[in-house]
């Protein structure tokens, strides 16, 4: 693994992947340069895109990043994506052709359950999504012990896809869908980011590769200041208010100048509930509610991190202070340097 704080050569290589074996078969030399985008919140997690100079016809292409450091030469998969589709422009000189592509992912979407499938109450969830995935696409899938099982029949939907079919089951384990470099399928548990461990930290020091230029955002629309616990029965009504008072809350009453009220009505207890549990439940839930998500775009030279990583962010110059945060979007740019965009979120608390 080489030092990527310091200096060293950098270029890319692409192969066509052999979808049976999975194995790179040969490599492509008319790609001219590519874009890898790794998003969490996007259906297939990943995407490509290929500008090349010749026609290319549907294909996996597997994108690697090759460093040379100190005499050592080392070889980095960046991604594994399915040609689709083409787009040509021709400049009166040279024709270029730029091609998007998607993770294996996308053949999950591209087929659908009979009509009437289920998966019968007690079965084990994620053994049993490991046999619909490797029955249904061509990429390999990496199996995950777990011996959940479900509570009810989970039947498809006509609109369902296998991708959201797949999806959905797996979600009632609490796992999602994750993707490694070389497009092999994972089960990934649902983890907060308090529970994770940094693997990496983006700091301002000498031998920083964090570019200077970040931005942070935060949304306070909706966060209360005031909540409201209403409890009412035929016989007896409970209620409790709760303000948030605090000066060094940049949410509360006197720092906001008004009140932001939230007021839940009935909420659900086991058995009959007291005043003193009401007014607990109005306590946790304007915590619960002034908690506020922040996000954190900045770019850096390569290095092994993919969304779904916590990463330490100590670049003091932007008021970021040893914060932990996920990675939930990553650009990077084969090109020289090879830049990744990156985007990171991480929760503060604002009261309580």
């Amino acid at each position: 693994m080489p030092d990527w704080t310091k200096s060293m050569q950098q270029y890319f290589e692409y192969y066509v992947v052999d979808p049976n074996t999975w194995m790179d078969e040969r490599r492509l030399d008319n790609i001219i340069s590519t874009t890898v985008v790794k998003d969490n919140e996007s259906d297939t997690l990943e995407s490509a895109t290929f500008d090349i100079n010749d026609s290319i016809d549907e294909c996996y292409i597997r994108t690697y990043l090759v460093t040379i450091q100190n005499g050592v030469r080392e070889r980095f998969p960046l991604g594994t994506h399915l040609v689709q589709t083409p787009t040509s422009s021709f400049n009166g000189m040279v024709t270029k052709r730029s091609v998007d592509a998607y993770s294996p992912l996308i053949e999950l979407k591209e087929k659908k359950p009979p009509i009437g499938y289920y998966i019968e109450k007690n079965t084990k969830i994620i053994p049993t999504s490991y046999l619909l995935l490797r029955d249904t696409m061509r990429a390999p899938i990496v199996k995950t012990t777990d011996d959940q099982t479900l509570y009810f029949d989970f039947v498809a939907d006509t609109n369902d896809t296998y991708f959201s079919f797949i999806s959905d089951l797996i979600s009632n384990a609490k796992f999602d869908f994750g993707l490694d470099e070389l497009g092999r399928v994972l089960f990934l548990p649902r983890q907060d980011t308090a529970s994770l461990r940094p693997i990496w930290t983006f700091d301002d020091g000498n031998s920083s590769i964090l570019c200077q230029d970040v931005t942070i955002e935060h949304d306070l629309y909706g966060v209360p200041n005031v909540v409201e616990v209403i409890y009412s029965t035929d016989s007896y009504q409970y209620y409790a208010k709760v303000e948030n008072t605090d000066e060094n809350s940049p949410v509360s009453i006197q720092n906001r100048g008004r009140t932001i009220l939230h007021r839940i009505v009935n909420p659900e207890f086991t058995g009959e509930p007291t005043q003193d549990m009401i007014n607990d439940y109005a306590v946790d839930a304007l915590k619960s509610l002034s908690t506020l998500e922040y996000s954190v775009t900045y770019s850096h030279g390569y290095c092994p991190v993919r969304p779904g990583d916590c990463v330490l962010l100590n670049y003091k110059k932007a008021g970021l202070d040893n914060i932990k945060a996920k990675i939930v979007r990553q650009s990077i740019n084969c090109s020289a340097g090879c830049t990744v965009s990156e985007k990171a979120v991480f929760t503060a608390k604002l009261w309580g």
